[in-house]
């Protein structure tokens, strides 16, 4: 009787462990978020904008150029591929 409560509380507190472990996938996703209109350190106005969200993964920035890289260049290679 002892030994079934046990393992029914080991079971319960495994269940509780992966349902927090998925929780914190969906808090890491980041939303746009506005900055208000502020005045400067000079003293001049500056436009409110939205501030987007920076990727975290390790590879985004060399992911980021490669894109810009080929959607710069690509016109450049289809141009020679057809003379």
């Amino acid at each position: 009787m002892i030994i079934n409560k046990a393992i029914r509380f080991c079971l319960f507190m495994v269940f509780c462990c992966l349902l927090a472990c998925g929780n914190e996938k969906n808090k890491s996703s980041k939303a746009p978020v506005y900055v208000s209109p502020s005045i400067n350190k000079y003293g001049r106005f500056r436009k409110g904008y939205v501030r987007m969200p920076v990727s975290t993964d390790k590879n985004a920035f060399k992911n980021r150029n490669r894109s810009k890289y080929y959607y710069h260049t690509r016109q450049k290679y289809r141009n020679k591929i057809k003379k």
